[in-house]
């Protein structure tokens, strides 16, 4: 679903003045590096005058982590400015160590859909961790935890837990792999998997190239192993398996894009792939990592209504907390080991915590009108950047499916890599130190999906809206 506006090139407004940024932003918050040009105070980055406990940490942290960070969209590098240090979260509340509340629509990268620090989820995690953290041996929880999933997601008639989306998916291609006996894997270009080699691979030209490392460190013939489509291009997808269905092993795809921002697939695009792999004895894999228990209770194959050979989830079945699945048909996934030849072993995985914590969180998420709800929060949301943008006279082009959404500084809807490519990401970082400055925690790049929580109450929309106009103003 998409809500785009659109400006004529003479009502662009002019470039943003010291003086009325400052009038934008009355939290007290300093404009940002970005929206200053590399103006400073004092000797100092703007955007932290107010917060000198996160840059103190920052300017440690980068002394002992590459670039002061853990994961490298933390960093705030796409935006241009620092990022702050969350002290704590609550609902759909965090809080930084200088005492700044925001309302959070990054979620941990989405699986927070109860909201942070759940009381239920919370309770059994506790419970749990008196007994003990791990136990390198079964424990009854991941029994339980992967019923829950399997009655979920049908089409997990069989799964192994994991210690993270990355994990799930490595194991996930490599029985595919296994199970085929080929080696060929196709991805889509702006889709990202986690950080296996053979998956940081980019597009070149034409219908479709064999991968190109996208990271120093990934031999190239690695990266060869990996075929690079077109996101939502029909055309070329038949193509590539015209000429080479039976060399390939699997298509992995986000069933709704995350990573290059909220793209959904267009009408028959899944199905068509589910098509050609089947024909062409290929295994179709749905990365639902951002998209399981939270666009429906079974996933984007529900809500779709196609169903994948394999699937893979990450820390939404764990509650938020560090965790994976991949499963699919029993006879794919009777090939893994100790059944099978295709090797994977997890010390973590499947350890009480994680299973507690995921056990909670699907069980309150089966609540009836969990999704009517979150489809609602969604649209409210989806409004409230709709208007603003087209009071502020802003070309903004927002994407929405049910909780996760993203406004595109762009005009017309966003379909492919090359279409998130050409928005207009220099504007896209004044706003996000707006939002930020007016207390709304959104992703730190133009190319991610922002996620709402079952816990934004009215008080926290109200404040959103707030943020999100006061952030326009400020362009």
């Amino acid at each position: 679903m998409c809500a785009a506006i659109q400006q004529s090139p003479t009502q662009a407004r002019p470039a943003t003045r010291l003086y009325k940024y400052r009038r934008a932003l009355p939290r007290g918050r300093p404009p940002s590096q970005h929206a200053l040009s590399g103006l400073y105070f004092g000797g100092r980055l703007p955007g932290t005058m107010d917060s000198p406990r996160s840059h103190e940490l920052f300017s440690r942290a980068k002394q002992l982590l590459p670039g002061g960070v853990n994961s490298p969209v933390r960093a705030f590098r796409a935006v241009e400015g620092e990022p702050v240090f969350i002290a704590s979260a609550s609902g759909p509340r965090l809080t930084d160590v200088d005492g700044h509340s925001y309302v959070d629509y990054v979620g941990s990268w989405g699986p927070m859909v109860l909201g942070h620090a759940h009381p239920i989820v919370v309770e059994r995690v506790q419970a749990a961790m008196a007994k003990g953290a791990s136990y390198g041996a079964p424990c009854p929880g991941e029994v339980e935890l992967a019923a829950a999933i399997s009655g979920a997601v049908p089409s997990m008639q069989m799964l192994r837990m994991t210690s993270s989306g990355t994990e799930a998916v490595m194991g996930a291609l490599r029985v595919a792999r296994g199970f085929t006996g080929r080696e060929l894997v196709v991805k889509f270009e702006g889709a990202y998997h986690g950080g296996a080699d053979y998956l940081l691979v980019k597009a070149g030209s034409g219908a479709a190239t064999f991968g190109e490392p996208d990271s120093a460190g990934v031999p190239a013939g690695i990266a060869a192993t990996t075929i690079v489509l077109p996101w939502n291009d029909e055309a070329k997808a038949r193509a590539l398996f015209a000429e080479r269905g039976r060399d390939l092993a699997a298509v992995i795809l986000e069933p709704v894009v995350g990573n290059m921002g909220c793209v959904p697939p267009e009408p028959g695009f899944l199905r068509l792939l589910r098509d050609l792999t089947r024909e062409s004895e290929a295994l179709l894999v749905f990365d639902e990592v951002m998209t399981g228990f939270r666009l429906a209770y079974g996933g984007a194959q529900e809500l779709y209504g196609v169903t994948p050979d394999l699937t893979t989830l990450g820390k939404i079945v764990g509650g938020g907390l560090p965790v994976g699945a991949y499963g699919g048909r029993r006879e794919i996934m009777e090939r893994i080991s100790p059944l099978g030849p295709v090797y994977q072993a997890g010390t973590l995985s499947g350890n009480p915590l994680a299973c507690a914590a995921g056990l909670a969180t699907l069980e309150l998420l089966r609540a009836p009108g969990t999704y009517e709800r979150l489809e609602a929060l969604g649209k409210k949301l989806e409004a409230m950047f709709v208007s603003a943008a087209k009071r502020a006279r802003i070309e903004l082009s927002v994407q929405r499916v049910g909780s996760m959404l993203t406004p595109f500084f762009t005009s017309g809807p966003v379909r492919s890599w090359d279409d998130a490519a050409r928005c207009d990401k220099a504007r896209f970082g004044r706003f996000h130190h707006a939002l930020l400055d007016a207390g709304m925690y959104w992703p730190p790049s133009q190319f991610e999906a922002g996620f709402i929580s079952l816990a934004h109450d009215d008080a926290a929309l109200a404040d959103t809206e707030r943020a999100i106009d006061r952030a326009f103003s400020s362009l």
